[in-house]
């Protein structure tokens, strides 16, 4: 089975919900157009990331009563999306969240894990923190969604592989930083080893899709890719600038590299489990 993917590498417009929604509407119709079956936006893709004190304002529900999300679920029946909002719970808690969007339903909800504190991040003033990693089913196959620091960590990749994903979704918005004499940036080479190192050690597909442009004194360095299961590049969006940047996957390669390399196989879950209980109870 081929699945044509789309990565949506956008500058978002700094808590304008509206103007970046527009936008998202638009890159669905281009890439509906061009043949897509799916169409990849980045972290907080229609809220901007530096959103500070603007976070309650820009809020939205993935619900097809929201003004924002019928529109994008209205798109959805032609092409699936997956889009990067702050959600806010019923208790009026915020959280970084992307959403899988699918014949005009709510696929599947992930709520960022891993909110970053250190350096130039101060996400734990502003949102808080979910509490699952859930691999779900899409009509083309189970996937995983993560966003930004929770792929740093090796146990939400690890989580969704074991609960069935073969698709890692990626959704970032990665500042520029690190200059050294290479010719990229230190944290772009970082992401892109790492998504390279989960596609191989877990035999999967790694779609990562990164946002561009400046915001707030920083410089988001784009550079969005696929790789599949034997860590080699499908393709890769260019650095710092926006693009729509399209991808042919052929599904089939999991059973050609996971009969080559059975990882997934041997991989023993209940001796983690075991040795997790004996670490955390001594």
């Amino acid at each position: 089975m081929k699945l044509k993917i789309a990565l949506a590498q956008i500058n978002t417009r700094l808590g304008d919900v509206q103007s970046n929604l527009e936008k998202h509407l638009a890159l669905a119709g281009q890439a509906r157009q061009a043949g897509m079956d799916l169409l990849v936006f980045p972290e907080l893709s229609l809220t901007g990331y530096v959103l500070q004190d603007l976070v309650s304002s820009v809020s939205c529900r993935p619900d097809p009563n929201d003004p924002i999300f019928s529109r994008l679920l209205d798109a959805s029946r032609d092409i699936d999306l997956m889009v990067g909002f702050v959600d806010e719970d019923t208790r009026h808690r915020f959280y970084i969240a992307s959403a899988y969007l699918s014949q005009g339903a709510v696929v599947h909800v992930h709520h960022k894990v891993y909110l970053p504190t250190y350096g130039l991040f101060d996400e734990g003033r502003f949102f808080a923190s979910g509490n699952s990693v859930r691999a779900f089913d899409t009509r083309f196959g189970r996937f995983g969604m993560l966003i930004c620091e929770d792929f740093w960590h090796a146990s939400p990749p690890y989580l969704l592989w074991l609960d069935g994903a073969d698709v890692l979704l990626f959704a970032s918005a990665s500042p520029g930083r690190g200059l050294n004499g290479e010719p990229k940036l230190e944290s772009s080479a970082w992401v892109e080893h790492t998504n390279r190192a989960y596609a191989c050690l877990f035999t999967t597909f790694v779609v990562h899709s990164n946002r561009s442009g400046f915001e707030d004194g920083l410089n988001f360095w784009g550079g969005s890719t696929v790789f599949d299961p034997n860590g080699k590049v499908v393709v890769q969006a260019p650095y710092f600038e926006e693009s729509l940047t399209t991808a042919e996957i052929d599904l089939n390669q999991l059973h050609r590299t996971r009969a080559r390399l059975p990882l997934l196989r041997d991989e023993r879950p209940e001796l983690v489990q075991r040795e997790l209980e004996r670490i955390l109870h001594g």
